[in-house]
Parts: C-alpha cells; structure tokens; sequence
C-alpha cells in the first residue's frame, strides 16, 4: 500500500515539475506580447485535461464535484470556463483551424448574443426544477424517477462539459471515445438511431464553434448560470478575480470588444472600475490585446495579477506582473 502512495505521489510530482516547466518556458521564451496570455491559457487548458481525467476517473460524489465548480466560480468568476473546462477547449481548438485559414468568427447580433447569454438562467432553473416532475400529487412518477436517474440527473448534465474524448470508462460500441453531452444523448437514444443523434451533435458543436468563437459558452448552463451567485447580496465582493478599468487610460478604441471570444461588451462600454459581467470567461485576451499601459488589469482582490502593457514597443520579457 505505501509503495502504491509513494508512486501516486511520484506521479503527480512530475506532472508538477512538467507543469511549471511549461510555464517557465512559456515565459521565457514566448516574446510575442499579444499572444503570450493566451499561449499561457491554452498550455494551462491542456494540462487540466488531465487533472479532469484523473477527478472523474475516482468514483468521487458529483455533488462533490459540482461544489467544487461553484467555489471557483465564486472566487475566480468564469476562470474555470476560460481556462479548465474541456468543452471549452475543444472549441478553442476548433477555432484555431479558421485561424489556419485565415478567416475571422462570424459576430452575432448583439440582441442574439445577449438572448443566449439569458437563455442559461432559463436552462439552469429547468434542471434545478427538474426534480419536481417526480411530485404528481399521488405516488411517486417512477416513469419520471426513472428518467431522472439516468444522465439528464441535474448533477450530472450540469457536469457534462467535463466529459474528456478519452473517457475511463467504455461508452457507445464498448469505446472509450467520448465527448461532452454524449452520454446524455446515448441513453435516451433508440439503439437504432443513436448513432445519428450522437453524431449530429458533435458535427453541430464543432461546427458552430468553428463559425462562432466559443459558441455553447454564450448559454451554456454549467460555468456561466453558476456565476450568478456573485450576483446574490451576501457576495458583492466576489468574484476575487476580476478585471479592472482605468477610464483615463481608456480611448475608446475597441479592441477590447473586438477581440472578446462571447463578445462581452462591458469592458468597453462601462467608464472605469471594476468590470462586474457574468459573460466573462477572464480568458484575459482584452488585457492581453489592449495598447495601452495598465488600463486593463486582472485583480485578485486588490492585487495586481496582469495588466495591460504597450505590446507594440520592445519586449523585454517581463509582460507577466
């Protein structure tokens, strides 16, 4: 038993070492100012992957899980949402094939994106509602407790985006391929056409995060619906990490929307302060991208985490504060 311990811990200290050596190294070496957050993120995205495999590879409580998601959201905003979750990765990842191409994500409406962003209150009361279709009043609905019990359970769609494509456990046609939502559209699914159903869905997601950056995130009832405890009284200081306006600073340039992958308008639109918005992933591209020294800055608390710097004089490989 402890040579087993010993050897886990060996394991999650080179999973360590390789990790800070990725971010040295990123630091280092990565002198294009306007791409070394998001090369940061992205090496970050990928290496939780697999601090996500190894959570749901243990047979922990979902609701264990899912309280642990809502707890960085309410200290760290969408942070889990910018640079965790694995759906979200997958989109980013299938944006970057129309970077290769050269062609920019097609810009929704305002009203239209503004609609979705609604839309995941509307889907996270449905699903923290959902049990009560067991209440009919009479004995128990177990046709309905029957449904629920499988994975549209609440906890268990709410966890969906962190299903990896290389599951540990066997899914459709005993493979371990898998991807999120799937194992809610398998289940419900007649044997005869759940292929086509799980099939259509991937196309679907892929395809519309391939034309529209970060297209789910803009409703998507996990990350996002769970930012709306730091709109509740009791915590009007969360998130602790959040992004901050300098308005002198600020000359209305619109880089900041542009380059928003959910095309969050607040950062442009409010005068100074604290940015309050739950659309924000905090992927931090507007601090990243903004010209103009410390107006944009990511805070934890009232500490100074990253802030927005001239990129188009020199280098001098200190961007990270």
């Amino acid at each position: 038993m402890s040579v087993a311990l010993v050897g886990e811990m060996l394991k999650i200290l080179v999973f360590a070492g390789l990790s800070v050596a990725g971010f040295l190294a990123i630091g280092i070496f990565m002198r294009n100012r306007s791409r070394k957050i998001s090369a940061l993120r992205i090496f970050v995205h990928a290496i939780s992957q697999i601090g996500v495999f190894i959570v749901i590879a243990y047979p922990l409580w979902l609701s264990l899980v899912l309280l642990s998601i809502l707890l960085l959201t309410l200290f760290a905003g969408r942070f889990y949402c910018g640079w965790i979750c694995p759906f979200g990765f997958y989109m980013d990842l299938t944006g970057f094939l129309r970077q290769v191409v050269r062609k920019r994500h097609l810009n929704l409406p305002e009203k239209v994106n503004r609609t979705l962003h609604r839309l995941r209150y509307v889907l996270i009361a449905a699903l923290l509602a959902s049990p009560l279709w067991l209440i009919n009043f009479n004995p128990i609905n177990w046709s309905s407790a029957k449904f629920l019990s499988g994975p549209l359970n609440p906890l268990r769609i709410l966890l969906a985006p962190l299903v990896p494509i290389i599951a540990p456990w066997k899914t459709l046609y005993d493979s371990n391929l898998n991807f999120p939502y799937v194992d809610q559209i398998a289940y419900y699914s007649s044997e005869e056409y759940v292929l086509f159903f799980v099939l259509a869905f991937v196309a679907f997601a892929l395809v519309s995060s391939f034309a529209v950056s970060r297209f789910w995130c803009r409703f998507c009832p996990t990350g996002s619906s769970l930012a709306v405890a730091n709109k509740l009284r009791l915590f009007k200081w969360a998130p602790a990490l959040h992004l901050e306006k300098d308005e002198e600073k600020c000359t209305k340039c619109g880089i900041c929307k542009r380059v928003c992958p959910v095309q969050v308008t607040e950062v442009y639109e409010q005068k100074g302060g604290r940015i309050d918005t739950s659309m924000c992933l905090l992927c931090l591209r507007c601090v990243e991208m903004c010209p103009y020294k410390e107006c944009l800055k990511a805070k934890l608390m009232k500490k100074t985490i990253v802030a927005s710097r001239n990129w188009l004089e020199p280098s001098t490989g200190n961007e990270i504060t």
